[in-house]
């Protein structure tokens, strides 16, 4: 079935409730959505968008968005997010990749290497031509195999790699995790994460939209409005971030979350620490679980039952998942090894890239994360460290390759090495270690990076070194640079 099918029968049950809360502009009741969807579908049928095509889209956060997503839905296209803090030569290796018919931009500015390309003010000239369009009343059928979504995560060689998710993948994770999480009819989902992510569009907007519950839809993270915003809400998925910026503000405590009965962590490792501070500090435990862009979410803690800090708890119904050696042997209890997932959640596959789908499926199915974990008795997972060098910031991906070999082409740098390192607010820091014959100083590699990275991606502290530690075959100890300098952020 086309997932939007699903959340269309929704929708219109609930035509005159709120579906998106938007405290800095009009609210959109849910047969407002079901209209701007038609309108825009329109639109996109109209500029020669076909079923399969790919739609890609780096557009801020905004109802507009929204509704592009779910169109491209509607009509069996396939919708392709990237970050809008995405730099030009960034962008243009994904059109490159997933060649589109259509790329919306949106106020971050456009690039035009494809024939059907909006220009800068894209997903404005878009909405315009939707609001002139024929609405299009018929969804489009699809099967539960039928691409729905292509995700870009880079892997460590630097070289995007998009994930292809179904239809059947969404919608079964998010029947999975409504579920778990006991949605309810009268449950309002706080919403300050990005849309490019799967955090924020997949499982945060598809949880509300199965229930047609309303969403207090923000367009960033900012604490003075969360704690505007949280007593008038039930449920808030966020990063560690969010929760470490929160216990930082004296206002926030017990009864400002005195509404709230759901917080749920997830795209990095929520430190004890805060889950600690947080309990003492509202009476309440935060749900940690854990997905990644290739299976949206693999493993929960419990709604009722024992939240432990450090785990993120329980595969979900329909997920399996196992700890295997390097060569796929399910290791006992306890034991240290590669996480492996199986099941209606798992991704088709990487978009056009046979070689790496080969090496990264075992023969019986289950998909290798690349993440390092152990499960108790019970089947608890706890995930201990990451097989693959990238570094979570902020809920973030960075990939090391992609930001060293940018620092390599500065004036003097014989090479480098990025990690990630302890810090207070993002869970990891971005580390740059360099061995240059000049001095390079933290101004030098802001300016060389500023219009080429991402911000988030870009090192927040340079550490200039003789050498880099090696082993015996010459490969950089990235493990003794996150040791040796684990505190560089503790000042």
């Amino acid at each position: 079935m086309n997932l939007y099918s699903r959340f269309e029968a929704a929708f219109r049950a609930a035509s005159a409730a709120p579906a998106l809360v938007c405290p800095q502009g009009d609210d959109i009741s849910y047969a407002d959505l079901l209209a701007k969807v038609e309108r825009m579908a329109g639109a996109l049928a109209g500029r020669g968008v076909a079923v399969g095509d790919r739609v890609l889209a780096q557009v801020e956060k905004t109802p507009q968005a929204v509704a592009l997503y779910l169109a491209c839905l509607k009509i069996g296209a396939v919708y392709a997010p990237v970050n809008p803090a995405y730099t030009r030569p960034e962008v243009e290796r994904f059109v490159a990749d997933a060649e589109p018919a259509l790329f919306v931009a949106g106020s971050a500015g456009g690039i035009a290497p494809v024939e059907e390309t909006l220009d800068e003010a894209g997903l404005g000239t878009l909405t315009e031509l939707a609001a002139a369009s024929e609405p299009l009343a018929a969804t489009t059928p699809r099967q539960d195999d039928d691409l729905a979504a292509l995700v870009y995560t880079s892997g460590t060689t630097g070289r995007s790699k998009g994930a292809m998710l179904s239809h059947g993948n969404l919608r079964s994770n998010a029947e999975a995790l409504a579920r778990c999480w006991g949605w309810r009819k009268d449950d309002v989902l706080l919403h300050a994460l990005p849309i490019f992510h799967v955090h924020g569009l997949f499982v945060a907007l598809h949880c509300s939209f199965l229930a047609a519950t309303p969403t207090i839809f923000l367009p960033r993270f900012d604490v003075p409005t969360m704690l505007a915003q949280l007593p008038r809400s039930t449920v808030l998925m966020g990063v560690p971030t969010f929760y470490t910026r929160l216990l930082g503000s004296d206002a926030f405590d017990g009864s400002v979350c005195a509404n709230m009965r759901l917080f749920i962590s997830g795209s990095a490792p929520l430190a004890e620490s805060t889950f600690a501070e947080f309990e003492r500090r509202t009476g309440l435990r935060i749900l940690e679980r854990y997905g990644m862009s290739e299976t949206l979410m693999n493993t929960s803690n419990p709604l009722r039952g024992e939240r432990l800090p450090g785990s993120v708890g329980f595969a979900l119904p329909g997920v399996e998942v196992r700890i295997a050696a390097d060569d796929g042997s399910v290791l006992p209890s306890g034991e240290v090894g590669g996480i492996e997932v199986r099941g209606a959640n798992v991704f088709k596959g990487y978009w056009r890239m046979p070689e790496r789908n080969a090496t990264e499926f075992r023969d019986d199915g289950f998909f290798i994360t690349g993440d390092l974990g152990r499960m108790d008795a019970d089947g608890r997972v706890a995930i201990v460290g990451r097989s693959k060098d990238v570094v979570i910031s902020g809920g973030y991906n960075v990939y090391p390759k992609e930001v060293e070999a940018l620092l390599d082409e500065l004036p003097g740098v014989a090479e480098s090495a990025v990690v990630g390192v302890p810090h207070a607010d993002f869970g990891e820091g971005v580390l740059a270690v360099v061995v240059a014959d000049e001095t390079i100083d933290q101004a030098t590699v802001d300016a060389h990076l500023k219009d080429r990275l991402a911000r988030y991606k870009q090192p927040k502290r340079v550490v200039q070194v003789a050498e880099l530690p090696r082993n015996a075959m010459g490969k950089v100890q990235k493990n003794m640079l996150r040791q040796q300098h684990r505190f560089v952020f503790a000042d």
